[in-house]
């Protein structure tokens, strides 16, 4: 599969535009699909175990690989998780086993935990930050609007910090965000709740377990209600990378699905009341595999 290409007046083929001030992020996000291997054999018979693409621990390698400076800080923050002791080891053992040695857990789990010195001491110093999976409407309703978020917002924007989220941490990441509305249902309109995410990237709204649990249509009705919003689908053990806030790179054994709903022609969303199914035509849809780029214009 071929890479975004560059046209001769030098903008991207696939953009997205940003009708305000744009400041360019010095961070980098790590957002992924959910079920990252973190250095298992795929189970025999799997997609995985007859995948060339896949690779042991590719995407939790790419997140240290990324990390700037000697010795550095991770924090894990297991906040989305009902089980955020049992989530948070888990990332302790891999990243030990991926060779470091400075890796602290946030366990923040109400609002009142964010304002702990400590965290705040922590997030100041932090090379990385990962996020579990979980409830992603957990994760915004805890950290949105703290001052512990606007501190790391403020370090993903003028420090080169790597933020990483898989599944619920993943989709909680973009500017708009689906909390809930089955896969099967997501046609139907009213079963998709959208609400804003932690908006670290602009402009999109991102989806996890995309492939494996269907949820394309649900997608679609997220961009039928505002055809701004590029649509991000990850798969498991996929995920992109992304660059001063608009350059994404695939990552990861699966596909990332891209729905573009701005140049869409007709959709009944406006006119139909709750419980009838919505339509949509003439949405573009790009398949992107490992290593393939695309690239979000923000003007």
């Amino acid at each position: 599969m071929s890479k975004t290409k560059t046209a001769k007046n030098h903008k991207p083929v696939n953009t997205v535009r940003h009708a305000v001030e744009y400041k360019t992020p010095k961070g980098t996000l790590i957002a992924i699909g959910g079920r990252e291997n973190k250095g298992d054999d795929p189970e025999e018979g799997s997609v995985s175990a007859d995948n060339l693409s896949f690779v042991k621990n590719e995407i939790l390698e790419r997140f240290v690989a990324e990390l700037k400076g000697s010795n550095p800080l991770v924090l894990v923050v297991p906040t989305a998780s009902s089980v955020p002791e049992e989530v948070a080891k888990d990332y302790l053992e891999v990243f030990k086993k991926l060779g470091l040695t400075n890796v602290e857990v946030l366990d923040i789990r109400s609002r009142e935990d964010t304002a702990k010195e400590e965290y705040m001491k922590l997030v100041k110093k932090a090379a990385g930050i990962m996020f579990t999976g979980g409830d992603q409407l957990k994760l915004t309703s805890i950290l949105g609007g703290t001052e512990l978020m606007r501190l790391i917002k403020e370090r993903y924007y003028t420090d080169p910090l790597v933020i990483a989220g898989t599944s619920a941490g993943a989709a909680a990441m973009s500017t708009q965000m689906m909390y809930q509305g089955v896969s099967q249902g997501g046609y139907i309109k009213g079963s998709v709740s959208i609400t804003a995410g932690l908006e670290l990237l602009n402009d999109a709204a991102i989806d996890t377990h995309f492939i494996k649990r269907g949820r394309i249509v649900r997608m679609v009705q997220m961009i039928a209600t505002n055809p701004t919003f590029i649509g991000i689908g990850l798969e498991e053990d996929t995920g992109i990378v992304v660059k001063k806030g608009n350059e994404i790179e695939v990552i990861g054994s699966g596909l990332v699905v891209i729905v573009d709903g701005r140049e869409s022609t007709r959709s009944n969303i406006y006119e139909v009341e709750e419980g009838v199914p919505v339509t949509i035509r003439d949405l573009k849809v790009h398949l992107l595999g490992k290593g393939d780029t695309y690239t979000l214009e923000i003007v």
